[in-house]
């Protein structure tokens, strides 16, 4: 019986759905960039209250966190790539991940406060 290997700091533990996902995240993060800028460029020049406007739209809202969520899966994914390559040490690696999560979810919890208001 053959055991399957698998990283316990994995997001999915298949490689195959890994770069599926880095994919599918990459082309949400490519739409709300190409919408603001699209936006950016049809309504200029760009005030105070236009921007505001825009963002206080329940649908902006919600896109801009799909875009917050597909960011940080995104990078969470490149960069356990990168550590687990090449930092060896076990326990410097995993220190680093924690680091990274950490931080990933502080941003992620950051920019949804931005967005939507107080919590």
């Amino acid at each position: 019986m053959v055991n399957k290997l698998t990283n316990v700091t994995s997001l999915s533990g298949n490689g195959l759905r890994d770069w599926l996902i880095q994919r599918s995240t990459s082309v949400i993060l490519a739409a709300y960039i190409i919408f603001l800028l699209g936006y950016i460029i049809s309504h200029s020049p760009l005030d105070y209250v236009t921007w505001q406007h825009l963002f206080t739209h329940f649908s902006m809202r919600l896109f801009s966190s799909l875009f917050l969520l597909s960011l940080f899966w995104h990078a969470w994914i490149g960069m356990w790539t990168i550590v687990t390559d090449y930092i060896k040490p076990t326990s410097l690696r995993l220190m680093t991940q924690l680091v990274i999560i950490i931080a990933l979810f502080l941003y992620f919890i950051w920019g949804l406060v931005i967005f939507w208001g107080t919590i």
